[in-house]
């Protein structure tokens, strides 16, 4: 029997609403900060498949949530075409050389970088219990190429918008490579055991509603079709954040099973927008959950009334802070677990 996190994500509500947090393997967590301590650096452990490993199942252990997401990056895909990666300490990712031209010549395939990422999933997925669903997941073309353009990130995207303005085939041609490296990626990730896979698009909310169509809209429908084809019955779970008014049209066109939301849009409106039992993650602020007390129970009791009727996986609109305290989480799951349906 599939668990409840899988049943909702392919339409089958069910009346205690599952739940998984976005990072929830992470810096918020003693543990994690212990075994980074350890083993070294971020990228370090995200290519140590047994430091990933348990670093996945840390959060299953302690919170008992309804999904394990794999502990990983999605600028693996960028290295794997062939750029450089490597983390500044406290400056974040850096990938060289920087595609400013959006041109992939000279760089050497490296499809070797996701195997132990592989090895991470078929790990966790013989720790899980049955009921617990393995979550794979790559960036969308869009966020992946506006690190690979820029080399880092960036607040406005700026090289990676102007480039697609400029010269759009040449932008053409390196979403179409992150598009293949990404479903290889993610196949490989279902195969070694990944019962659901999510596309995130963390800065989708800076294009136009046209350039939003071309570089959001349309690869994550392409790689969405692709996984459907090879791998029937996987569901994919599309995050476009800030897509805003946009989120309709998304969910429309893009053939995801499941839609991800942030938390920049009211419960009700999602609701009111969607077709009728499309099935939703989030919303949850993250700011919220660090904040906590009753505010928090008020907002989970928001979010929980407005997706009464369709089916709901609990989650946050994004990452979860870091400064976040143990007991915060605690709060959150007693309050879900308390109020069932």
């Amino acid at each position: 029997m599939p668990g409840p996190l899988l049943e909702n994500i392919t339409g089958r509500r069910t009346a205690q609403r599952p739940v998984w947090l976005m990072r929830q393997a992470g810096r918020y967590l003693p543990e994690y900060r212990a075994l980074r301590a350890e083993k070294g650096g971020f990228l370090e452990l995200v290519y140590d498949s047994e430091a990933a490993a348990e670093i996945t199942m840390q959060p299953i252990d302690r919170f008992g949530f309804d999904g394990a997401i794999l502990f990983s990056d999605i600028l693996i895909v960028p290295h794997a075409l062939g750029q450089d990666l490597w983390f500044e300490a406290g400056e974040g990712p850096r990938l060289a050389p920087p595609l400013v031209d959006g041109a992939l010549a000279g760089l050497e395939k490296a499809f070797h970088h996701f195997e132990p990422i592989y090895e991470t999933v078929r790990l966790v997925r013989k720790r899980l219990s049955p009921e617990v669903t393995m979550l794979g997941f790559a960036g969308s073309p869009w966020t992946v190429a506006t690190y690979m353009v820029a080399g880092q990130g960036s607040k406005d995207h700026g090289l990676a918008r102007s480039l697609a303005w400029r010269d759009p085939e040449a932008f053409a041609t390196l979403v179409g490579a992150i598009e293949t490296a990404s479903i290889e990626y993610l196949l490989g990730q279902i195969d070694a055991g990944a019962e659901a896979v999510q596309l995130f698009d963390s800065w989708s909310g800076s294009l136009s509603p046209a350039q939003f169509e071309r570089w959001v809209i349309a690869p994550n429908a392409r790689i969405t079709a692709a996984i459907h084809e090879a791998r029937p019955g996987v569901p994919v779970i599309g995050f476009p954040k800030g897509a805003g008014a946009k989120l309709p049209a998304y969910a429309r066109e893009t053939g995801v099973d499941a839609l991800g939301v942030d938390e920049t849009q009211e419960p009700e409106w999602i609701d009111a927008q969607l077709a009728p039992g499309m099935p939703v993650q989030g919303n949850l602020d993250p700011m919220l959950l660090l904040a906590g007390g009753s505010a928090l129970d008020e907002g989970v009791d928001r979010i929980l009334a407005a997706f009464s009727d369709r089916p709901h996986v609990f989650n946050l609109g994004h990452g979860i802070d870091k400064e976040t305290p143990i007991a915060h989480v605690e709060r959150l799951l007693a309050r879900l677990r308390g109020q069932g349906q």
